[in-house]
């Protein structure tokens, strides 16, 4: 089932602290960016349809990663892509963003989810995964 666009961002802004919903879009939008290019097939095309139809797009569009980035590498290019962002608030936009996407997709979804990426990502969905 797909969650409404305004219980998703606020979501987003309570977990990430963000003082204005426009930060919590901000983070979501990149975040999402970078992880729809690192996911393929029925995993990616199910989260698409427990998100927000324009944050869906997002995650589904044609951007496919050439290689698959460590979640260390993962959060230095969202820092990138965040004007004035640091690794570290970086990381705190991923763990935001991830942590809910995994609450609105479920276990048994993020638990395929995990599978299409490098070992790491569990705890940037906020998921650890015992060894």
């Amino acid at each position: 089932m797909r969650i409404h666009w305004d219980a998703f961002i606020a979501a987003i802004q309570e977990r990430g602290e963000y003082p204005t919903p426009q930060e919590a879009e901000r983070a979501s939008r990149v975040v999402l960016a970078l992880l729809g290019a690192h996911l393929v097939g029925e995993v990616r095309a199910e989260l698409a349809d427990r998100l927000p139809e324009s944050l869906a797009l997002i995650l589904l569009s044609p951007l496919q990663a050439h290689e698959p980035l460590s979640p260390e590498r993962f959060i230095r290019a969202t820092a990138a892509w965040i004007e004035g962002a640091t690794e570290k608030t970086a990381t705190w936009d991923v763990s935001a963003v991830l942590s809910v996407v995994a609450d609105v997709a479920g276990d048994d979804l993020i638990n395929r989810t995990l599978l299409q990426l490098p070992p790491g990502y569990d705890l940037l969905f906020g998921r650890p995964q015992s060894s």
